[in-house]
């Protein structure tokens, strides 16, 4: 594979090994952004002299015999909706298009740390809450694979910037598979750790200083092994705890394919998949079967799954509504009080949780630690629940009024936002999800598939997208880039 598409640890090795300058790195991508990105539009904010000047002071540390750390002179891009110092924070807000940041995000502050350099940031959805990446500030991104398509959201520009080779590695953000999402449909890695081990400090608008409930902040990147080493950068505890707070992830459960126990959930009758989907999670069940692996297409978590989705729900918009302006809320309250009480659609449902009092969360949250328990239980018996992130590979822009938009599942309609029902059966018990790529579907397109494991077993997560990298193939690049 080309320089540009290699990983960030093998491109890391060779600065080091001075087989190639952190300055000839940050110029070929710069070149290949300026060169390809006009119909992708992923890197929307472009900081390429204050790279060049960085890249400049990496190379001169080397030639000293210092090292800035394990991404040093390593070029990379970073999901619009992080601070860093002097360049725009919009969230794709047009009220917000003027606003710069005067510091970088904990997140950027920790890659520069390890020595990694930013090129610029990429494009997202209006408020990050789409499962496609436009807004009027910066306009649409494609998908390198089909630039008619999504890339995905709200983590698009990320995927897209990976896939198309603009850059080493990335960083995104995941309350509704907005890591996962992207990486499934652009054919890269994407790692939504457990909740609030990667200080989310600086994702964020003026004002926003808490962390939210169930938002984590991420990496995205080529291999299994990036997202590793990107993962041990970024964790640990945030600056209010770090006095007295520390992490400590355990290893991987297994060194062996083998080895492993995987529950299969290839679909599911409150969000049907595509076929060709749910087929690929009974591919690599059958794979691993062959290998000597624990394999089961019936094991589920003890809990009603209709519920948990409505704690999902609730959690989701009780997050998403906080910052919404008083008059909306007011409307949805309205909305709210004319709904018949038999209504328990998702619409309905996500209305009620927009406006939901103090006391309404604390009953879900409350369900929300049995549904925690449930899964500590599965995952005593279980490594890796191996699943859809969504229902299809990615799919043409739609720019309607979300209200009005659907999904066509084989030959069936779906609601637009039924889809994050895969994304939130995960997301609404903090576990962790490395969302890796398995080959194509019939039209070309990629699909990646969620490796599930308990609360904290992050690195069994990923380690086990690397081992089947091993066994089918990772990344690969799209044609033309």
């Amino acid at each position: 594979m080309s320089i540009e598409f290699s990983t960030a640890c093998e491109l890391a090795e060779k600065i080091r090994n001075k087989e190639i300058s952190s300055r000839e790195l940050t110029d070929l991508y710069i070149e290949r952004i300026e060169r390809l990105d006009g119909e992708v539009n992923a890197v929307v904010v472009r900081d390429f002299d204050r790279a060049r000047a960085a890249a400049d002071r990496a190379d001169q540390a080397l030639s000293e015999g210092r090292s800035l750390g394990p991404l040093h002179g390593v070029p990379m891009t970073i999901k619009e909706a992080y601070n860093m110092a002097d360049l725009p924070t919009t969230w794709g807000l047009p009220d917000f298009k003027d606003n710069l940041a005067t510091e970088d995000s904990e997140s950027v502050a920790r890659f520069k740390a390890a020595g990694a350099i930013f090129l610029g940031k990429t494009n997202v959805p209006l408020n990050l809450a789409d499962f496609q990446s436009y807004n009027e500030v910066y306009g649409t991104t494609g998908n390198p694979w089909s630039t008619d398509r999504t890339p995905g959201g709200s983590s698009g520009g990320s995927s897209a910037a990976l896939a198309a080779g603009f850059g080493a590695l990335e960083a995104g953000s995941d309350i509704g598979g907005s890591i996962r999402n992207p990486a499934h449909f652009c054919g890269v890695y994407g790692h939504k750790p457990t909740w609030n081990i990667v200080p989310q400090q600086g994702h964020s608008l003026p004002g926003m200083l808490a962390s939210p409930d169930i938002a984590v902040v991420g990496p995205l990147a080529r291999s299994a092994e990036d997202l590793a080493l990107a993962l041990d950068v970024v964790s640990g505890p945030e600056p209010l705890v770090e006095s007295g707070w520390k992490l400590e992830l355990p290893p991987p459960r297994h060194a062996k394919l083998s080895d492993y126990r995987v529950a299969l959930w290839p679909t599911d009758p409150m969000a049907p998949v595509a076929g060709e989907v749910a087929d690929r999670v009974q591919q690599m069940g059958d794979r691993l079967a062959a290998l000597g692996a624990t394999v089961s297409d019936s094991a589920r978590p003890a809990f009603e799954i209709a519920r948990s989705h409505e704690t999902y729900l609730y959690m989701l918009n009780g997050v998403m509504a906080a910052g919404l302006p008083q008059e909306v809320l007011d409307a949805m309250e309205a909305q709210v009080s004319a709904l018949d009480p038999a209504d328990q659609s998702d619409n309905a449902v996500m209305a009620r949780a927009a406006v939901q009092k103090h006391g309404d969360w604390l009953r879900h949250n409350n369900r929300r630690e049995s549904l925690r328990m449930a899964w500590r239980d599965f995952f005593q018996d279980w490594d890796i629940l191996l699943c859809p992130q969504t229902a299809t590979p990615a799919f043409e822009h739609d720019h309607r009024p979300i209200p009005e938009r659907t999904l066509a599942v084989d030959d069936a309609m779906q609601p637009y936002f039924q889809q994050l029902f895969w994304a939130g059966l995960i997301t609404v018990a903090y576990l962790p999800s490395t969302v890796f790529p398995t080959g194509l579907s019939g039209d070309g397109l990629p699909i990646g598939l969620q490796a599930v494991s308990a609360e904290y077993a992050d690195r069994t997560c990923i380690d086990f997208a690397r081992l089947m990298a091993d066994e089918i193939g990772g990344f690969v690049p799209p044609p033309g880039y």
